[in-house]
C-alpha cells in the first residue's frame, strides 16, 4: 500500500479509535504533504512523502527543547508522542554506532583534517541516510571525529 494510502487509512483508524494526538499528527502530514504539492505543482512520490514526514519530525525535534525549559509538561507528552507517530511512517532509523561508520567512511574518503571540512562530510553523509538520520546527530558525530 502507498504511503499516501496508508496515511489515509490511518487517519480513518484514529478518528474510529478517538485518537486525536494520532489524528492530528496524521491530518498535519497529510496537509503538509497537499501544501508541498500545490506550492510546487507536482505529485509527490514515495521518497517526496518520506521527506516531508522527514521535515516535519525535524520540527518537533527543534521545538521539544524550548517547551522542556518552559516547564510546558502537557505539551511534552504530546510532542513525543507525534515523534512516535511520525517515525512510525519513515524507515528504521540508524544508530549512532552506524553513524560514526558512515561519518569516518566519509572523513577518511574527503581526507578532512578540520572543522571546515564539516560541509564536504555533511554531502557525502546526508544523500546516504536520507530519512533515517537526524543531521544534528551527524554534525555532531562529525566535530567529535574531527576534534
Amino acid at each position: 500500500m502507498a504511503l499516501k494510502e496508508t496515511l489515509m487509512q490511518d487517519l480513518k483508524d484514529a478518528m474510529k479509535d478517538k485518537d486525536t494526538i494520532r489524528k492530528n499528527t496524521v491530518q498535519m502530514i497529510r496537509s503538509a504533504i497537499l501544501q508541498f504539492e500545490k506550492d510546487n505543482l507536482t505529485e509527490l512520490d514515495e521518497e517526496g512523502v518520506l521527506e516531508v514526514i522527514a521535515k516535519e519530525l525535524k520540527k518537533r525535534r527543534d521545538v521539544l527543547p524550548e517547551y522542556e525549559k518552559s516547564g510546558r509538561d502537557d505539551l511534552i507528552a504530546d510532542i513525543k508522542r507525534e515523534i512516535e507517530i511520525l517515525l512510525g511512517y519513515l524507515p528504521a532509523q540508524l544508530t549512532r554506532e552506524e553513524l560514526e561508520e558512515i561519518v569516518v567512511a566519509a572523513i577518511s574518503e574527503t581526507g578532512a583534517a578540520s572543522m571546515r571540512d564539516i560541509g564536504k562530510i555533511m554531502a557525502i553523509v546526508m544523500p546516504k541516510v536520507k530519512g533515517r538520520a537526524d543531521g544534528k546527530m551527524i554534525n555532531e558525530i562529525a566535530k567529535e571525529k574531527l576534534s
